[in-house]
């Protein structure tokens, strides 16, 4: 793999076979020493432009694990702020040697510039630019519904049947837009519910089937529910009257949680609104797998860098 920048273009049994490599990297986590030498004497730079705790964190130990070197670059209090282009910062990170370069961004895009723009021939990591992608998140919400619902049997399988609502603030995800291409390519099927305003204008070619009712889709018993977190930082303008009557309505409170299944996940990537997005008892709950998500996203995240810089990296 010579990069990972979105989950577009992959293929079923390429993430198959991502999700199954990271099943053996979470049980390198069970042993008493948690770590691999595969990746000893590479360097991975996390490339942090945006503020970042699970994904930073979570990609740090990941290489750590896996015995690489790590440099974690902060836009704050970098030359960056001095007006230091990305083709300059780049090329300082080509000059020091880093194999590996996780990056997040707030302009999108940004990530399919550094990988295509011939300043660096290190293997990039999208970890979220913009409003576009976030594959790992997507990776590992998948590697989670999947250890859910196939338990220790998961190895080789895909979500076929499996049905995700995902519910909130589409227009922003990237989140949601990396589980849109991932998830029905390993055969869930995928509905997306918001208020009007919160969904892209133009959907045309989504693999998805949309509404605006959160009620109607609990009673449709989906297998997953997956709450997005309301980017405030994001929005420029008033998307709904109130935080109030947004949770009255597309909020997973206690009422519409107890009409789930008993065996339906609950998930949400992270940071919570509490009360306004998800309730403490559907967070709190044996459902949710908020917690899962963040320890999975190391053993996903291991996978990643392992495809990425274990051997000879392919030119596709």
């Amino acid at each position: 793999m010579r990069h990972l920048l979105t989950t577009r273009d992959l293929s079923r049994d390429r993430a198959i076979a991502l999700l199954d490599i990271a099943e053996d990297m979470a049980d390198v986590s069970q042993r008493e020493v948690k770590k691999l030498p595969t990746l000893r004497g590479k360097t991975v730079v996390n490339l942090f432009f945006e503020d970042s705790t699970r994904t930073r964190i979570s990609f740090e130990a990941a290489a750590k694990r896996l015995s690489a070197d790590v440099i974690n670059f902060s836009a704050k209090g970098s030359s960056v702020s001095k007006g230091e282009s990305l083709k300059d910062t780049a090329q300082t990170l080509a000059a020091i040697g880093a194999d590996g370069v996780v990056i997040r961004h707030p302009a999108s895009g940004a990530p399919h510039v550094l990988a295509q723009s011939g300043w660096i021939d290190a293997g990039i990591i999208n970890a979220g630019d913009g409003t576009h992608e976030h594959p790992t998140q997507a990776l590992l919400d998948a590697f989670t519904i999947r250890r859910r619902i196939h338990g220790a049997a998961s190895r080789g399988k895909g979500l076929d049947g499996v049905r995700v609502t995902i519910v909130g603030d589409v227009l922003h995800s990237r989140v949601a837009r990396s589980n849109l291409w991932l998830l029905p390519t390993l055969g869930a099927e995928v509905t997306f519910v918001a208020p009007p305003t919160l969904l892209p204008a133009d959907t045309s070619g989504w693999p998805a089937t949309f509404g605006f009712d959160l009620d109607a889709a609990i009673d449709a018993r989906p297998n997953v529910v997956m709450m997005l977190r309301i980017q405030a930082e994001r929005m420029s303008a008033a998307f709904f009257p109130t935080s109030r009557e947004y949770s009255r309505a597309w909020g997973l409170d206690d009422a519409r949680f107890n009409r789930l299944g008993t065996d339906s996940i609950v998930m949400h990537p992270g940071p919570m609104n509490r009360g306004l997005e998800i309730s403490s008892a559907a967070a709190d709950s044996v459902n949710s797998t908020v917690l899962e998500q963040v320890a999975n996203g190391v053993s996903v995240r291991m996978a990643a860098l392992y495809l990425l810089l274990s051997g000879d990296r392919e030119d596709a």
